[in-house]
Protein backbone atom coordinates (compact mmCIF):
# COMPACT_ATOMS: atom_id res chain seq x y z
CA UNK A 1 0.00 0.00 0.00
CA UNK A 2 1.28 3.49 -0.86
CA UNK A 3 0.55 6.65 1.12
CA UNK A 4 2.07 10.11 0.79
CA UNK A 5 2.27 10.85 4.53
CA UNK A 6 2.29 8.16 7.22
CA UNK A 7 2.12 9.23 10.86
CA UNK A 8 3.02 6.55 13.38
CA UNK A 9 1.14 7.06 16.63
CA UNK A 10 -2.34 8.44 17.41
CA UNK A 11 -1.32 10.40 20.48
CA UNK A 12 -1.96 14.12 20.79
CA UNK A 13 0.98 15.13 18.58
CA UNK A 14 0.27 12.72 15.73
CA UNK A 15 -3.42 13.62 15.69
CA UNK A 16 -2.63 17.34 15.78
CA UNK A 17 -0.37 16.93 12.75
CA UNK A 18 -3.10 15.06 10.87
CA UNK A 19 -5.64 17.75 11.76
CA UNK A 20 -3.49 20.70 10.64
CA UNK A 21 -2.64 18.92 7.42
CA UNK A 22 -6.34 18.20 6.88
CA UNK A 23 -7.41 21.84 7.20
CA UNK A 24 -4.74 22.69 4.61
CA UNK A 25 -6.14 20.07 2.24
CA UNK A 26 -3.30 17.60 2.71
CA UNK A 27 -4.16 13.95 3.32
CA UNK A 28 -2.32 11.77 5.83
CA UNK A 29 -2.85 8.39 7.44
CA UNK A 30 -2.23 7.73 11.14
CA UNK A 31 -1.21 4.22 12.19
CA UNK A 32 -1.83 3.30 15.84
CA UNK A 33 -0.85 0.13 17.69
CA UNK A 34 -3.89 0.21 20.00
CA UNK A 35 -6.94 -1.66 18.80
CA UNK A 36 -9.37 1.22 19.32
CA UNK A 37 -9.64 4.69 20.89
CA UNK A 38 -10.87 3.10 24.13
CA UNK A 39 -8.34 0.27 24.29
CA UNK A 40 -6.80 1.74 27.46
CA UNK A 41 -7.23 4.58 29.90
CA UNK A 42 -6.02 7.91 28.54
CA UNK A 43 -4.68 9.18 31.84
CA UNK A 44 -5.75 12.16 33.90
CA UNK A 45 -5.74 15.93 33.60
CA UNK A 46 -3.50 18.05 31.38
CA UNK A 47 -2.76 21.74 31.80
CA UNK A 48 -2.73 23.21 28.30
CA UNK A 49 -0.61 26.36 28.15
CA UNK A 50 -1.43 29.58 26.35
CA UNK A 51 2.09 29.89 24.90
CA UNK A 52 2.27 26.51 23.15
CA UNK A 53 -0.54 23.96 23.45
CA UNK A 54 -3.33 26.50 23.06
CA UNK A 55 -1.59 28.08 20.07
CA UNK A 56 -1.57 24.67 18.39
CA UNK A 57 -5.30 24.24 19.05
CA UNK A 58 -5.94 27.63 17.46
CA UNK A 59 -3.90 26.59 14.42
CA UNK A 60 -6.06 23.47 14.25
CA UNK A 61 -9.29 25.49 14.41
CA UNK A 62 -10.28 23.68 17.61
CA UNK A 63 -9.79 26.32 20.29
CA UNK A 64 -13.47 27.05 20.90
CA UNK A 65 -14.22 23.34 21.30
CA UNK A 66 -11.23 23.05 23.65
CA UNK A 67 -12.58 25.82 25.88
CA UNK A 68 -15.76 23.81 26.42
CA UNK A 69 -13.64 20.95 27.83
CA UNK A 70 -11.95 23.04 30.54
CA UNK A 71 -12.39 21.86 34.13
CA UNK A 72 -13.39 24.99 36.12
CA UNK A 73 -11.18 25.55 39.13
CA UNK A 74 -8.50 23.16 37.91
CA UNK A 75 -5.76 25.79 37.85
CA UNK A 76 -5.89 26.21 41.63
CA UNK A 77 -2.83 24.87 43.41
CA UNK A 78 -1.36 24.55 46.87
CA UNK A 79 1.93 23.48 48.39
CA UNK A 80 1.71 21.62 51.68
CA UNK A 81 4.22 20.55 54.28
CA UNK A 82 4.49 16.99 55.55
CA UNK A 83 1.85 17.63 58.23
CA UNK A 84 -0.58 19.26 55.84
CA UNK A 85 0.33 22.84 56.68
CA UNK A 86 -0.33 25.21 53.78
CA UNK A 87 2.93 26.74 52.53
CA UNK A 88 1.47 28.35 49.41
CA UNK A 89 -1.98 28.57 47.87
CA UNK A 90 -3.37 30.13 44.73
CA UNK A 91 -6.94 30.01 43.47
CA UNK A 92 -8.29 29.73 39.94
CA UNK A 93 -9.90 32.90 38.65
CA UNK A 94 -9.77 31.70 35.05
CA UNK A 95 -6.85 33.95 34.06
CA UNK A 96 -3.90 31.65 34.77
CA UNK A 97 -3.27 30.62 31.18
CA UNK A 98 -2.96 26.89 31.98
CA UNK A 99 -6.49 25.46 32.11
CA UNK A 100 -6.98 21.79 32.89
CA UNK A 101 -8.71 19.31 30.61
CA UNK A 102 -9.00 15.54 30.58
CA UNK A 103 -6.45 13.96 28.26
CA UNK A 104 -9.01 11.50 26.90
CA UNK A 105 -11.47 14.25 26.04
CA UNK A 106 -8.78 16.30 24.30
CA UNK A 107 -7.69 13.28 22.29
CA UNK A 108 -11.30 12.56 21.32
CA UNK A 109 -11.70 16.17 20.18
CA UNK A 110 -8.79 15.68 17.79
CA UNK A 111 -10.08 12.31 16.60
CA UNK A 112 -13.54 13.75 15.90
CA UNK A 113 -11.97 16.55 13.83
CA UNK A 114 -10.47 14.11 11.30
CA UNK A 115 -12.11 12.46 8.29
CA UNK A 116 -13.31 8.88 8.85
CA UNK A 117 -10.63 6.22 8.47
CA UNK A 118 -7.75 8.68 8.94
CA UNK A 119 -6.60 6.53 11.87
CA UNK A 120 -5.80 2.88 11.19
CA UNK A 121 -6.16 1.09 14.53
CA UNK A 122 -4.39 -2.17 15.42
CA UNK A 123 -1.24 -1.31 13.46
CA UNK A 124 1.76 -2.01 15.65
CA UNK A 125 5.06 -1.29 13.89
CA UNK A 126 7.42 -4.23 13.66
CA UNK A 127 10.10 -2.63 11.45
CA UNK A 128 10.91 0.40 9.32
CA UNK A 129 13.25 0.56 6.33
CA UNK A 130 14.69 3.27 4.11
CA UNK A 131 14.04 2.66 0.41
CA UNK A 132 16.05 5.60 -0.92
CA UNK A 133 15.03 8.94 -2.43
CA UNK A 134 13.15 9.84 0.75
CA UNK A 135 10.79 6.86 0.65
CA UNK A 136 10.35 4.40 3.53
CA UNK A 137 8.50 1.18 4.17
CA UNK A 138 6.75 0.32 7.41
CA UNK A 139 5.92 -3.27 8.33
CA UNK A 140 3.21 -3.94 10.90
CA UNK A 141 2.65 -6.90 13.18
CA UNK A 142 -0.64 -7.63 11.39
CA UNK A 143 1.32 -8.35 8.19
CA UNK A 144 0.50 -5.12 6.38
CA UNK A 145 3.30 -3.14 4.73
CA UNK A 146 3.03 0.48 3.59
CA UNK A 147 5.44 2.69 1.67
CA UNK A 148 5.44 6.44 2.16
CA UNK A 149 6.98 9.67 0.90
CA UNK A 150 7.01 11.14 4.42
CA UNK A 151 7.26 9.04 7.57
CA UNK A 152 6.59 10.84 10.87
CA UNK A 153 7.48 9.18 14.15
CA UNK A 154 4.89 10.30 16.68
CA UNK A 155 5.30 6.97 18.45
CA UNK A 156 6.51 8.06 21.85
CA UNK A 157 9.39 7.21 24.14
CA UNK A 158 10.30 3.89 22.53
CA UNK A 159 9.83 5.08 18.97
CA UNK A 160 10.64 2.59 16.21
CA UNK A 161 10.94 5.39 13.67
CA UNK A 162 13.67 7.17 15.66
CA UNK A 163 16.23 4.54 14.63
CA UNK A 164 16.15 5.95 11.09
CA UNK A 165 17.51 9.25 12.39
CA UNK A 166 19.32 8.73 15.67
CA UNK A 167 21.11 6.12 17.76
CA UNK A 168 19.91 7.77 20.98
CA UNK A 169 18.03 5.56 23.44
CA UNK A 170 16.04 6.69 26.49
CA UNK A 171 17.83 6.30 29.83
CA UNK A 172 16.37 6.17 33.34
CA UNK A 173 16.02 9.70 34.70
CA UNK A 174 16.53 8.73 38.35
CA UNK A 175 12.94 9.11 39.46
CA UNK A 176 9.67 7.29 39.07
CA UNK A 177 6.00 8.06 39.46
CA UNK A 178 3.59 5.67 41.14
CA UNK A 179 0.03 6.36 40.07
CA UNK A 180 -2.93 5.95 42.44
CA UNK A 181 -6.59 6.99 42.35
CA UNK A 182 -9.19 7.85 44.99
CA UNK A 183 -12.81 7.86 43.80
CA UNK A 184 -15.78 9.65 45.40
CA UNK A 185 -13.19 11.34 47.59
CA UNK A 186 -15.43 14.02 49.12
CA UNK A 187 -17.65 11.33 50.63
CA UNK A 188 -15.23 8.47 51.25
CA UNK A 189 -12.03 10.42 52.04
CA UNK A 190 -13.19 13.87 53.19
CA UNK A 191 -10.01 14.80 55.11
CA UNK A 192 -7.82 14.02 52.10
CA UNK A 193 -10.24 15.80 49.76
CA UNK A 194 -10.16 18.95 51.90
CA UNK A 195 -6.37 18.85 52.05
CA UNK A 196 -6.06 18.35 48.30
CA UNK A 197 -8.21 21.36 47.49
CA UNK A 198 -9.82 22.04 44.15
CA UNK A 199 -6.87 21.80 41.79
CA UNK A 200 -3.29 20.60 42.11
CA UNK A 201 -1.53 19.66 45.34
CA UNK A 202 2.24 19.49 45.83
CA UNK A 203 3.66 17.98 49.03
CA UNK A 204 7.39 17.58 48.38
CA UNK A 205 10.64 17.05 50.24
CA UNK A 206 14.13 16.17 49.00
CA UNK A 207 13.94 13.05 46.87
CA UNK A 208 10.20 12.45 47.06
CA UNK A 209 6.74 13.91 46.94
CA UNK A 210 2.99 13.42 46.75
CA UNK A 211 1.19 15.18 43.89
CA UNK A 212 -2.51 15.21 43.09
CA UNK A 213 -4.92 16.64 40.57
CA UNK A 214 -8.56 17.10 41.48
CA UNK A 215 -10.63 15.76 38.60
CA UNK A 216 -14.37 16.10 37.94
CA UNK A 217 -16.81 13.80 39.72
CA UNK A 218 -14.93 13.65 43.01
CA UNK A 219 -11.77 11.98 41.72
CA UNK A 220 -8.28 12.49 43.16
CA UNK A 221 -5.58 11.34 40.75
CA UNK A 222 -2.28 11.06 42.62
CA UNK A 223 1.36 10.53 41.77
CA UNK A 224 3.86 9.33 44.33
CA UNK A 225 7.28 10.60 43.23
CA UNK A 226 10.41 8.81 44.40
CA UNK A 227 14.03 9.29 43.40
CA UNK A 228 15.18 5.69 43.71
CA UNK A 229 17.26 3.20 41.71
CA UNK A 230 15.20 1.16 39.27
CA UNK A 231 15.80 -1.97 41.36
CA UNK A 232 13.84 -0.49 44.27
CA UNK A 233 10.62 -0.54 42.26
CA UNK A 234 11.03 -4.21 41.45
CA UNK A 235 10.19 -4.86 45.11
CA UNK A 236 6.64 -3.55 44.63
CA UNK A 237 4.37 -6.56 44.35
CA UNK A 238 1.82 -5.48 41.75
CA UNK A 239 -0.25 -8.59 42.50
CA UNK A 240 -0.70 -7.75 46.19
CA UNK A 241 -2.21 -4.29 46.55
CA UNK A 242 -2.07 -3.98 50.38
CA UNK A 243 1.56 -5.11 50.46
CA UNK A 244 2.54 -2.84 47.58
CA UNK A 245 0.80 0.21 49.05
CA UNK A 246 2.31 -0.43 52.47
CA UNK A 247 5.79 -0.67 50.93
CA UNK A 248 5.35 2.64 49.15
CA UNK A 249 3.77 4.38 52.15
CA UNK A 250 6.77 3.40 54.25
CA UNK A 251 8.73 6.08 52.41
CA UNK A 252 6.38 8.68 53.92
CA UNK A 253 6.39 7.54 57.54
CA UNK A 254 5.40 10.36 59.86
CA UNK A 255 3.53 12.35 57.23
CA UNK A 256 -0.06 13.42 57.94
CA UNK A 257 -2.49 10.49 57.49
CA UNK A 258 -4.68 12.53 55.14
CA UNK A 259 -1.68 12.82 52.82
CA UNK A 260 -0.52 9.23 53.05
CA UNK A 261 -4.12 8.15 52.38
CA UNK A 262 -3.34 9.08 48.78
CA UNK A 263 -1.29 5.88 48.88
CA UNK A 264 -2.89 3.61 51.44
CA UNK A 265 -6.53 4.30 50.41
CA UNK A 266 -5.98 3.93 46.67
CA UNK A 267 -8.95 2.37 44.90
CA UNK A 268 -6.64 0.97 42.22
CA UNK A 269 -3.47 -1.06 42.15
CA UNK A 270 -0.43 1.23 42.13
CA UNK A 271 1.04 1.70 38.67
CA UNK A 272 4.79 2.29 38.56
CA UNK A 273 5.99 4.57 35.77
CA UNK A 274 9.76 4.63 35.45
CA UNK A 275 10.75 7.98 33.96
CA UNK A 276 13.17 7.95 31.04
CA UNK A 277 14.69 10.75 29.01
CA UNK A 278 16.64 11.46 25.87
CA UNK A 279 19.70 13.75 25.85
CA UNK A 280 18.75 17.40 26.38
CA UNK A 281 20.33 18.38 23.06
CA UNK A 282 18.92 15.45 21.11
CA UNK A 283 19.02 16.21 17.41
CA UNK A 284 19.87 14.50 14.15
CA UNK A 285 21.18 15.20 10.69
CA UNK A 286 18.53 15.73 8.04
CA UNK A 287 17.43 12.43 6.51
CA UNK A 288 15.10 12.78 3.51
CA UNK A 289 11.51 11.75 4.02
CA UNK A 290 11.42 11.18 7.79
CA UNK A 291 11.13 13.20 11.00
CA UNK A 292 9.93 12.97 14.62
CA UNK A 293 7.66 14.83 17.00
CA UNK A 294 6.69 14.69 20.68
CA UNK A 295 8.38 12.20 23.01
CA UNK A 296 9.92 10.40 20.05
CA UNK A 297 11.98 13.55 19.46
CA UNK A 298 12.52 15.01 22.94
CA UNK A 299 11.56 12.67 25.78
CA UNK A 300 12.15 14.42 29.11
CA UNK A 301 11.23 14.25 32.78
CA UNK A 302 7.70 15.47 33.68
CA UNK A 303 7.46 19.26 33.71
CA UNK A 304 3.93 19.95 32.51
CA UNK A 305 5.22 20.51 28.97
CA UNK A 306 5.10 17.04 27.37
CA UNK A 307 1.59 17.20 25.94
CA UNK A 308 1.95 20.87 25.09
CA UNK A 309 5.16 20.29 23.17
CA UNK A 310 3.62 17.38 21.28
CA UNK A 311 0.65 19.51 20.26
CA UNK A 312 2.90 22.34 19.17
CA UNK A 313 5.23 20.00 17.27
CA UNK A 314 2.31 18.57 15.34
CA UNK A 315 0.91 21.97 14.46
CA UNK A 316 4.27 23.43 13.47
CA UNK A 317 5.15 20.46 11.28
CA UNK A 318 1.77 20.61 9.58
CA UNK A 319 2.14 24.33 8.90
CA UNK A 320 5.67 23.87 7.58
CA UNK A 321 4.51 21.20 5.12
CA UNK A 322 1.65 23.42 3.95
CA UNK A 323 4.01 26.40 3.55
CA UNK A 324 6.40 24.46 1.28
CA UNK A 325 4.22 22.75 -1.34
CA UNK A 326 6.25 20.36 -3.43
CA UNK A 327 9.38 20.87 -1.31
CA UNK A 328 9.19 18.48 1.62
CA UNK A 329 12.87 18.80 2.53
CA UNK A 330 12.62 22.55 2.97
CA UNK A 331 9.56 21.99 5.14
CA UNK A 332 11.39 19.48 7.34
CA UNK A 333 14.49 21.66 7.62
CA UNK A 334 12.37 24.59 8.76
CA UNK A 335 10.44 22.47 11.24
CA UNK A 336 13.47 20.72 12.75
CA UNK A 337 15.45 23.95 13.14
CA UNK A 338 12.77 25.29 15.49
CA UNK A 339 12.09 21.90 17.07
CA UNK A 340 15.69 21.45 18.22
CA UNK A 341 15.81 24.90 19.80
CA UNK A 342 12.56 24.70 21.74
CA UNK A 343 13.02 21.09 22.87
CA UNK A 344 16.55 21.73 24.22
CA UNK A 345 15.22 24.71 26.17
CA UNK A 346 12.30 22.70 27.54
CA UNK A 347 14.56 19.80 28.57
CA UNK A 348 16.87 22.12 30.51
CA UNK A 349 13.85 23.66 32.24
CA UNK A 350 12.56 20.18 33.12
CA UNK A 351 15.82 19.38 34.91
CA UNK A 352 15.63 22.68 36.76
CA UNK A 353 12.07 21.93 37.85
CA UNK A 354 13.05 18.50 39.20
CA UNK A 355 15.67 20.20 41.35
CA UNK A 356 13.14 22.76 42.56
CA UNK A 357 10.62 20.07 43.48
CA UNK A 358 12.87 17.33 44.87
CA UNK A 359 16.25 18.94 45.50
CA UNK A 360 17.84 19.73 48.85
CA UNK A 361 15.84 22.92 49.36
CA UNK A 362 12.38 21.44 48.76
CA UNK A 363 9.67 22.45 49.53
CA UNK A 364 10.93 26.01 50.08
CA UNK A 365 12.38 26.13 46.57
CA UNK A 366 8.95 25.27 45.15
CA UNK A 367 7.25 27.94 47.24
CA UNK A 368 9.82 30.45 46.00
CA UNK A 369 9.14 29.44 42.39
CA UNK A 370 5.43 30.07 42.82
CA UNK A 371 5.83 33.35 44.73
CA UNK A 372 8.67 34.90 42.67
CA UNK A 373 6.31 36.32 40.00
CA UNK A 374 4.14 37.74 42.77
CA UNK A 375 7.15 39.40 44.38
CA UNK A 376 8.31 40.77 41.05
CA UNK A 377 4.87 42.29 40.45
Amino acid sequence: MNTSIAIIGAGLGGLMLARVLHIHGIAATVYEAEASPMARSQGGMLDIHDFNGQLALKDAGLYDEFVRLIHPGGQACRVLGQQGEVLFEDGDDGTGGRPEVRRGELRQLLLDSLPPDTVRWGHKVSSVHALGLGRHSVSFANGEIVTTNLLVGADGAWSRVRSLLSDAQPVYAGLSLIETWLFDCDTRHPATARMAGGGALFAVTPGKGLLTHREPDGVLHAYVVLQKPQAWFAQINQNNRPEALSHIAGEFAGWHPALTALITASDTDPVVRLIHELPDEHRWERVPGVTLLGDAAHLMAPSGEGANLALLDGAELGKAIAAHPGDMESALLSYERELFTRSAKAAAEAHELQQICYGNNAPQSLVEMFTAPLLAA
